[in-house]
């Protein structure tokens, strides 16, 4: 079986995509003449090119890009990028993979095949749909690390691959704003049974999102539109906090989720979620969420914590705070899994910097509210090989993305401010609605979607693209990163007491960014073995 060393690490032809794909008959035993006989094989097939798409891992290490969040294993390679020290050389943030986008293209190239007696055409066109928009979301991700990247709308051969030249990235997005387009009337507004499929939804909100990101603003407010009214039926999901456990995300009664990922116990077991939780409960705390992140939670009352009426106390700083805080980020004093955690006692398990512990004392706390979701249950037997789903895509977002388009389009009307407020009003959360007395122009209206969409989705890898397209990264990437503010945390009661920090204490790191830093380098390994790529200016 040959491998493409394409322009991505691991890239099989059709016979070494045979495997994943149609599991059920040895590699060997048959050709792709004869594995289009039946509409369970392209079922088999699609779900070839479901398989890998995304994953939670993913997800969350995108965080660690930004300001938000802190990796603090070298070998996992996010850190370098954040700091701006990553070299073309570095395996870490390696996301050139067009695995996916070449299964999906064999998967198109291959479909019509299958007898109309044995697959109508309802069902091949919503099957299309589905493939188009994982080939769509591939190169979304792709365009976004690298800018320029190389295209191909059909299976290619190693000649092919190792001889392709880069697309210029606006002809990229037109490709997938295109796909999107055509493929929503396709694909069907939900599923019985299956669960993780795509929906008209997701497409409608890929669309959104990518419209956003490229500055295409009047496009993306008639695009969110269309999925905050009819026939649609997405809503806020009244705990903030259950969202993300298994039990409920993807569950009928959730109308916020749009689009997860799935995995499955002893299977694609999703290993994330050991590299979030504390060390106390088995896991890695690779992730670690830094103090600038809890800084933009608004107090309750709903200024931000740096203004002079906000209430906002230094010396109990998780006081009176906006409730995402404690919903989202496990910190100093929060009562978790029938303890107050503790990142400050020496000998504790959860001592800041210690081992498997967070540097910054902060762990992320979404989809792990509970970790005893994942134990012994239909989810899992531990955080190391768990079921469920991650989402890529909620409802929350797309009202902050029409927000914000409305805003950079000079569109400001009562929508914007109810848009804002359906996020803001969740049933666990009611932090104060926001008026126009109170953001009465385009400045103001701008730092808060900002602000939001920041605690709001922190967490999500959505914030790395956030703040390179907004241009603040030489802003908030050039920074020292600190952790939780020195104290004591009484382990009967949780109170947190403040202590001033030792005069020779250091920030967790001093991190850089250079323009060169708006992309990922193109993969050392790749610039060999297709010697018509250009690698991206500054590496």
């Amino acid at each position: 079986m040959k491998k493409i060393l394409f322009m991505l690490l691991g890239i099989t032809l059709l016979q070494g995509c045979k495997k994943d794909f149609l599991d059920t008959k040895p590699r060997d035993s048959y050709s792709n003449a004869t594995i289009w006989g039946s509409q369970g094989d392209a079922v088999a097939a699609l779900n070839g090119v479901y398989n890998g798409w995304e994953s939670g891992g993913n997800i969350i290490y995108r965080d660690c890009m930004s300001d938000n969040a802190y990796n603090q294993f070298p070998w996992e390679g996010y850190e370098k990028f954040a700091s701006g020290v990553a070299t073309s050389a570095d395996p870490g943030v390696d996301a050139y993979d067009y695995g996916t986008i070449q299964r999906a293209n064999w998967f198109l190239d291959n479909i019509d095949k299958v007898p109309s007696s044995s697959l109508d055409d309802p069902l091949k066109n919503r099957m299309k749909g589905e493939a188009r928009f994982i080939r769509a979301y591939s190169y979304f991700i792709l365009s976004q690390y690298y800018g320029n990247v190389p295209f191909a709308d059909h299976a290619v051969t190693t000649e092919e691959a190792n001889a392709a030249l880069q697309t210029p990235k606006d002809k990229i997005v037109d490709f997938i704003l295109k796909e999107l387009a055509e493929i929503a009337p396709l694909l069907p507004l939900s599923y019985d049974t299956e669960i993780g499929r795509i929906t008209r939804g997701a497409a409608l909100a890929l669309k959104a999102r990518t419209e956003l990101y490229e500055g295409k603003f009047p496009d993306c407010i008639s695009t969110c539109r269309q999925l905050m009214t009819s026939p649609f039926n997405y809503s806020i999901y009244p705990s903030f906090e259950n969202l993300f456990r298994p039990q409920y995300v993807d569950a009928s009664g959730n109308k916020e989720v749009i689009l997860t990922v799935q995995n499955l116990i002893n299977n694609n077991a999703e290993w994330s979620l050991v590299a979030m939780a504390p060390n106390s409960q088995g896991g890695w705390s690779s992730i670690a969420p830094t103090q600038a992140l809890v800084d933009a939670y608004e107090t309750i009352n709903g200024k931000t914590i740096d203004q002079e009426d906000s209430a906002y106390d230094p010396k109990q700083p998780y006081k009176n705070r906006d409730p995402r805080l404690d919903q989202g980020i496990i910190r100093p004093g929060l009562l978790w899994m029938g303890k107050y955690f503790d990142p400050y006692t020496k000998g504790g398990l959860d001592l800041k910097g210690g081992n498997n512990a967070s540097p910054t004392g902060y762990n992320f706390k979404k989809y792990i509210a509970n970790v005893g979701d994942y134990k012994n249950t239909s989810y899992g037997t531990n955080i190391n090989n768990t079921g469920g789903s991650f989402i890529v895509i909620r409802y929350a977002e797309v009202l902050l993305t029409y927000a914000e388009a409305k805003i950079e389009a000079n569109q400001i009307d009562a929508s914007v401010y109810d848009a804002i407020n359906r996020v803001r009003r969740r049933e666990s959360v009611r932090m104060p609605e926001v008026t126009p007395a109170q953001y009465p122009d385009p400045i103001s209206l701008r730092a808060l979607v900002r602000r939001e969409r920041r605690v709001e989705l922190c967490g999500e890898g959505l914030r790395w693209f956030d703040i390179k397209r907004w241009k603040i990264s030489p802003i908030v990437m050039n920074a020292e990163d600190w952790g939780s503010p020195n104290g004591t945390v009484n382990p009967t009661t949780g109170e947190f007491t403040w202590l001033p920090r030792g005069s020779n204490e250091k920030a967790v790191v001093i991190r850089k960014f250079a323009d060169k830093n708006y992309l990922l380098p193109i993969p050392y390994q790749q610039l060999t073995i297709n010697r018509n790529l250009v690698q991206n200016p500054g590496y």
